[in-house]
């Protein structure tokens, strides 16, 4: 089947080449070329997207896995996702999609219709536009998110935020869920292990948390000697409490050796908790640990009298102390979606 022609990009008369408005990229491309993603070529006059309509699989995941607590917990979804990244992290947990060695996709065409009657058929309330980065794949993620939400499904999004604002309003219009994976808070270490600035994925967790009615949880994997550093943590947890509040939940991920950086060690469950404990410190209420098996760091606490109210094994929760998301002890209500 042939390629879709992309969105968000013009022509740059002067220069004769096509400018890519998807992300911060801003990639301007001559005649075959492939911008930074990857996966959106130019040919002729057009720019064409590469991955629209060909996912590389499916799962059933709960929803935990995405990383998100708060959003209907103990509930399944259908996961999936394609090829290309708009970011070049050294350390990709998923490399062999967000980095295809190749831009000629092989992969069967599946229309949205039948993403939607997958997800329908599973008995799933939601699906979940993962694995690479769902930007990438924005035409497609809008197409299927818009009719999932006909068919009355919700839509999740689990994202590194590197998108232009133009675009973004459009590939988040009927996302109802997202983790943002906030790789670092340092502009430095996006620029020389994510081939990307931290500026903008800032502003797209802001303009989340502050003009939409995306409910928004945050992850950030500790590389052991690259974006652990306490003084690096401080700062980032000073900035959520500071811009987002303190109810936005944040889970803290254990690094293990991938992609370029399989020389560096990985993060101990000790560095984890640690810095769990340093988030809690600075007010953030909802902080959890993940990649690691952690009791502590995987209950959901209420904020008001400490009450375990969501009670994890590993990733799935077992015993859920809410009625109508309010604790079954105090009464109090936690932020989330929980019905």
């Amino acid at each position: 089947m042939p390629y879709r022609e992309a969105q968000w990009w013009q022509p740059d008369k002067k220069s004769g080449r096509i400018v890519c408005h998807l992300c911060p990229h801003g990639c301007r491309l001559s005649e075959g070329q492939t911008g930074l993603c990857r996966i959106r070529r130019r040919e002729g006059e057009r720019l064409l997207s590469l991955n629209y309509g060909h996912p590389t699989g499916f799962a059933i995941d709960p929803i935990e896995k995405k990383p998100l607590y708060h959003f209907l917990p103990g509930t399944q979804i259908l996961s999936f996702g394609t090829l290309g990244c708009t970011l070049g992290c050294s350390f990709c947990q998923n490399w062999s999609l967000s980095h295809p060695e190749s831009t000629d996709i092989d992969l069967p065409f599946t229309p949205a219709e039948e993403v939607v009657a997958l997800a329908t058929q599973k008995a799933t309330r939601a699906i979940a536009y993962t694995y690479n980065e769902p930007v990438s794949f924005g035409e497609y993620l809008i197409d299927c998110a818009r009719l999932a939400r006909e068919r009355g499904l919700l839509n999740v999004a689990v994202t590194n935020g590197y998108v232009q604002p133009n675009a973004r309003r459009e590939i988040f219009a009927a996302i109802d869920a997202a983790n943002v994976d906030l790789k670092g808070f340092s502009d430095d270490f996006y620029k020389h292990q994510a081939q990307g600035r931290l500026e903008p994925v800032l502003d797209t967790i802001r303009w989340i948390k502050h003009e939409t009615n995306i409910w928004l949880e945050l992850t950030t994997l500790l590389i052991p000697g690259l974006n652990d550093a306490s003084d690096m943590l401080a700062r980032e947890f000073e900035w959520i409490l500071a811009e987002l509040g303190p109810d936005v939940p944040l889970h803290l991920s254990a690094f293990h050796p991938s992609f370029r950086l399989l020389d560096v060690l990985p993060t101990t469950p000790a560095r984890v908790a640690a810095a769990r404990r340093q988030a809690l410190e600075h007010g953030l209420r909802y902080v959890y640990t993940g990649n690691v098996r952690d009791a502590d760091g995987a209950q959901t606490l209420c904020p008001a009298c400490g009450a375990v109210v969501i009670e994890r094994d590993w990733l799935a929760p077992h015993r859920l102390r809410l009625t109508d998301g309010r604790c079954e002890h105090c009464k109090e209500r936690l932020a989330g979606v929980f019905s």
